[in-house]
């Protein structure tokens, strides 16, 4: 057997499955190869695969043919000794349906199998040992996930070494359905937590279109219970979405709200990031601005932070535990305006009523649209970012609150003359234990940017969402 140079990871014609070439040292007594080393694979190219059981099989005869079978999660195979013709088939839903890939793979190669793409092969020596590594255990559940396509199906075109009426084959490989008749293999959930909130909703508004979403309410996952994860489905996600907090800013400061704020904003979340990653399990973790001191006008992800109520310090304690997970994500945010009381809404109502209010003018900072903020997340999943920090707002000149409530009176056919003046410390005398607010919540959108997408301008979606205002208040009055 020759030696390999160097391990080389190679895409194919189907997405996600990876060949590998694996060097293999031999001599007079045999030879050694190295089956499966994450730091050196992940590398040069493997995903970061996290297998939990090995398998191998033992094939007596050449022309042992096994497959095609589609398990709900990941696989990488390998030859132990022997040598095989693989077959493999993508059964995820979308344009790659139906799509064969094949090779002869032999003690120097292996194949990373993603989730949803069909396994088949036929041996070409006796006494071949075909070795496979998955990301999940065998349960009666996941059978029920399966999806099988029949090895000799014309549409496929495999070129099978042995013809399959030849082969040694089980009747249940034999009579598998043809692709025309396989059942699609969908991918791993996302789960929301947080679903009463205004993300979480604009985050169900999504899953409307994509199946993948999965929202729970706090009634399903209340992160001030301590038992709040216990039997939840790890293995059925492959995200995990933290929307869920305590935003109540001034009650923070009070003594029953700081207990509250601590166990939701930083307790809870350390235990969601030490189960799902021991679960391998994706965690994107929502912040927010008053992880700051408000001192800078304009900061990016690496700026210190400088929390200085409670609710901050909670949120950054939070963030904290986050890191522990080897793949998270920190979407920082701010002023959110969705479905659910904001202050867009609040200022609308007052407007409508005829109130003038008094509204602080130096407290400064951009407003972000719930339906972004949740296109946003999506978009660092669907587009594979790396983890880290992100800082994501609508685009726009900074604003003050004062600023931001005249132009909510305009836009919908208001005097802005009625919106009065007034500072954060007077503010502050009105309210009991005020909690103290940044100065400044105006973030730099260079690093979300890079990845591809672009914030919407939130004037723009300021004047949407008030013509929405007025006209479902046109139809209830």
């Amino acid at each position: 057997m020759s030696e390999a140079k160097r391990l080389d990871v190679q895409p194919t014609a189907i997405e996600g499955l990876l060949e590998l070439t694996l060097p293999v040292h031999a001599d007079a007594r045999g030879w050694f190869k190295e089956n499966w080393q994450r730091e050196k694979m992940v590398g040069a190219g493997l995903p970061n695969f996290r297998p939990v059981q090995n398998n191998v099989s033992f094939n007596a005869e050449r022309g042992t043919t096994r497959g095609l079978h589609a398990e709900p999660w990941d696989k990488y195979i390998s030859v132990l000794s022997g040598k095989i013709f693989g077959a493999w088939v993508d059964l995820r839903p979308g344009p790659g349906f139906g799509a064969v890939h094949t090779a002869v793979v032999g003690p120097d190669s292996a194949l990373f199998i993603p989730r949803g793409v069909a396994n088949g092969f036929q041996t070409l020596e006796d006494e071949t040992v075909y070795s496979y590594l998955v990301t999940e255990h065998w349960t009666e559940q996941a059978r029920s996930e399966y999806s099988y396509v029949n090895l000799a199906d014309p549409a496929l075109g495999i070129d099978w070494p042995i013809a399959i009426e030849e082969a040694i084959i089980s009747d249940a490989d034999r009579n598998h359905p043809s692709l025309g008749n396989a059942k699609p293999v969908l991918p791993k959930k996302i789960a929301v937590f947080g679903g009463n909130g205004q993300l979480g909703r604009a985050l169900a508004q999504l899953g409307k279109q994509d199946p993948r979403i999965e929202v729970f309410t706090r009634g399903e996952i209340d992160l001030e219970r301590p038992d709040f994860l216990e039997g939840f489905p790890w293995a059925s996600y492959s995200h995990v979405i933290n929307a869920a907090a305590m935003t109540a800013v001034d009650e923070a400061e009070n003594p029953l709200g700081r207990k509250t704020a601590w166990r939701v904003n930083a307790t809870a979340v350390a235990d969601m990031a030490a189960r799902s990653s021991q679960h391998g399990v994706k965690l994107i973790h929502v912040s927010t601005d008053y992880v700051f001191d408000g001192k800078d006008q304009c900061v990016a992800e690496d700026h210190p932070i400088a929390p200085l109520g409670v609710y901050g310090q909670s949120k950054a304690a939070g963030e904290a535990a986050v890191s522990s997970h080897q793949e998270h994500t920190v979407v920082r945010t701010s002023w959110v305006v969705g479905d659910g009381k904001n202050f867009v809404d609040t200022m609308f109502r007052l407007a409508t009523s005829g109130v003038s209010p008094q509204v602080i003018d130096d407290q400064f900072g951009r407003l972000t649209f719930a339906e972004d903020l949740a296109d946003a997340i999506l978009h660092l999943i669907n587009t594979g970012q790396p983890g880290g920090i992100y800082h994501l707002q609508n685009e726009g000149p900074a604003a003050s609150w004062f600023d931001l409530a005249k132009a909510i009176y305009e836009l919908s056919g208001h005097d802005s003359g009625q919106v009065r003046p007034t500072s954060a410390a007077e503010y502050s005398r009105t309210v009991v234990m005020a909690a103290p607010r940044p100065r400044n919540s105006t973030f730099s959108l260079e690093k979300i940017r890079a990845t591809g997408y672009e914030p919407t301008a939130y004037l723009v979606r300021l004047a949407d969402y008030l013509k929405a205002k007025s006209e479902a208040s046109q139809m209830v009055d």
